[in-house]
């Protein structure tokens, strides 16, 4: 979410819709600029982000290892290989983010983060499918997209090109 903020005579502020007036401090406007420019925070809008090399090999293994492990425990292996291949299909897509925390944390579009088994550790095969979707392994064919069709889902989602399906998971582009 962005505010735009017009200033007023009075030297305060009041945002677009009108709401909370504040204080307008030029110093503390250029602290924040200043500590923008050095990378120390950021604008955007999406959690946890960092940029494509400030992850480690070892560091995207364990974030990806935990979001297919949460995502498809009880799926077959090629299932969980594919979970992995959807999110990093994400990172290299223009409608995704393009960081692999960034696409794993953006807003509603995995449950296991919002219901919180993100959290859990990883099972080890869970961390061998991400080695090998990291290591280039998609057996989706290129799909952005995964669910299982036996739960209810947006009638969007159906309007997607299904792929293959691996144990309860459809994947499409």
């Amino acid at each position: 979410m962005y505010i735009f903020v017009i200033p007023e005579k009075n030297n305060t502020t009041k945002t677009e819709n009108g709401g909370i007036i504040v204080r307008y401090c030029k110093p503390l406007l250029a602290l924040v600029l200043f500590v923008a420019a050095l990378g120390w925070i950021t604008f955007d809008h999406n959690s946890v982000e960092e940029t494509a090399a400030a992850m480690t090999y070892n560091e995207k293994v364990t974030l990806l290892s935990r979001a297919i492990h949460a995502e498809a425990e009880g799926e077959p292996y090629i299932g969980k290989v594919a979970v992995g291949a959807v999110l990093l299909n994400r990172v290299n897509h223009s409608d995704f983010p393009n960081t692999l925390s960034g696409v794993i944390y953006q807003t509603n579009a995995l449950e296991s983060v919002s219901n919180g088994r993100m959290s859990t550790a990883a099972g080890q095969e869970s961390v061998k499918a991400a080695r090998d979707a990291l290591n280039g392994w998609d057996p989706t064919y290129g799909a952005l997209f995964f669910w299982n069709p036996y739960k209810p889902v947006n009638k969007w989602m159906w309007t997607r090109t299904i792929t293959v399906q691996y144990g309860a998971h459809v994947f499409a582009r």
